[in-house]
């Protein structure tokens, strides 16, 4: 039987934003978010935890990008 790495990850609760003490609430692509957004990230993962505050941001900025991608423009 193989065990699972249980992440450090997930005790952590709170942004990976650095300065953001909230709580997180979504995970996106750390690459992602460092190239389409001005927000600098702390996290050494693949994934970095966003807060409600930097989701809103987040999605802001890459509104057109996901646009076009919804209607089939690359």
């Amino acid at each position: 039987m193989k065990h699972k790495r249980k992440s450090k990850r997930k005790k952590e609760k709170t942004c990976d934003v650095k300065g953001c003490d909230e709580e997180k609430k979504k995970s996106i692509s750390s690459s992602k978010v460092t190239k389409k957004t001005d927000l600098e990230v702390d996290s050494s993962g693949r994934n970095a935890y966003l807060c409600k505050k930097h989701y809103k941001k987040y999605k802001k900025a890459t509104k057109d990008e996901r646009e076009m991608k919804r209607l089939n423009w690359d």
